[in-house]
């Protein structure tokens, strides 16, 4: 599964413009992406679309899974199914939904839209890793902190959010790197020139696939992968406290 991941990181640092044969090694590519101006523009792209999405995410997925976990109100099961349905929905079927809202209400495409639209699937995994964390903590701190004189929101900021903040964190690393590297929900949602890093891999590639894209995807596969450990490393270490 890997070997595929290996050869390209081989290929990487290849000096041949081609990937057809090996002619010496160089990390002339890796120093060549930052001073591309259109790298730089889709990496920025993609870190806005990933920061805005995830900060949106961390207070509403957050508030939605102690909402479903703490309280009763009509239609809670309707709403816990529908909340996670992005979960198991196709990408495709995501993106087409989204270009069809926008279309049916006259909505401009542009880099907000592609925000919108990856807070879709951002919320529920935000949502989902939060619930998890829930139901290893114990209810009956907060029931001692409301009897001792706290407030239900100081309750929830200075007992229950604390105890949560590893699986925030967790949520919010997994979501931000689901975000940094969709692909086919923010080309549906794109505008035109507003590319962001994934979308400009693949309109490069349609040339060939050169050593400077070899060395972009192994970076952007590198810091997923990285960034997807340290949610991993915070969701075991606050389940283990």
């Amino acid at each position: 599964m890997y070997l595929p991941i290996l050869v390209l990181g081989f290929y990487s640092f290849n000096q041949s413009p081609y990937s057809a044969s090996w002619q010496g090694f160089t990390l002339d590519w890796y120093s060549k992406l930052f001073s591309d101006e259109r790298i730089l523009s889709a990496l920025k792209n993609s870190l806005i679309v990933a920061f805005c999405a995830v900060g949106i995410s961390a207070v509403l997925g957050t508030l939605m899974a102690v909402g479903l976990a703490r309280y009763q109100f009509p239609g809670k099961k309707l709403y816990r199914g529908i909340s996670y349905l992005p979960l198991i929905i196709p990408d495709i079927a995501i993106a087409v939904a989204t270009l069809v809202f926008l279309a049916a209400f006259a909505i401009p495409l542009s880099l907000w839209t592609i925000v919108a639209a990856h807070l879709v699937f951002c919320l529920a995994y935000v949502g989902l890793v939060v619930s998890s964390r829930l139901t290893n903590l114990d209810p009956h701190l907060e029931e001692a902190a409301l009897d001792l004189g706290a407030t239900p929101i100081q309750a929830f900021t200075k007992v229950l959010l604390p105890q949560l903040m590893p699986g925030i964190i967790a949520g919010c690393l997994l979501a931000f790197v689901l975000s940094l590297d969709d692909f086919l929900i923010a080309s549906f949602t794109a505008v035109s020139g507003a590319n962001t890093l994934p979308m400009e891999i693949f309109s490069r590639i349609r040339t060939g696939v050169k050593p400077d894209i070899n060395a972009l995807s192994i970076l952007l596969i590198s810091g997923s992968a990285i960034v997807a450990l340290i949610a991993e490393l915070i969701r075991a270490f606050g389940e283990k406290k």
